[in-house]
């Protein structure tokens, strides 16, 4: 189970637009550093047969299997520049002890 923090849903919707190849939000495991896991986010236009496929929010998000035991419990937030230098998003992991990743460079749009 993830979710998206407020304001983040909202966002991710205006980036995706109506556009097909924007279809799905896939959220992966892109490693691991001293500060914990590395997550990324991305559109893709489907989802792969092993993917797990849930909808939050009213968006299809899709996990590869390997990144699914790290994906669970992760919280997306959209961070405004006024808050976050250089804003984006931001998906964090308490089960996991943190875990940060996309911010400014993540590739849905921002």
């Amino acid at each position: 189970m993830i979710e998206f923090a407020p304001g983040c849903a909202e966002k991710l919707r205006e980036l995706r637009g109506d556009d097909p190849s924007r279809a799905f939000l896939r959220l992966y495991v892109a490693g691991r550093s001293c500060s914990g896991y590395q997550y990324g986010l991305a559109f893709d236009s489907s989802a792969d047969d092993s993917d797990q496929v849930i909808e939050a929010a009213g968006i299809p998000v899709a996990i590869d299997p390997q990144s699914q035991p790290y994906c669970d419990g992760a919280t997306i937030e959209y961070v405004d520049e006024t808050q976050y230098p250089g804003g984006g998003f931001r998906v964090t992991n308490a089960k996991l002890g943190g875990g940060e990743g996309c911010g400014g460079s993540c590739s849905c749009g921002h």
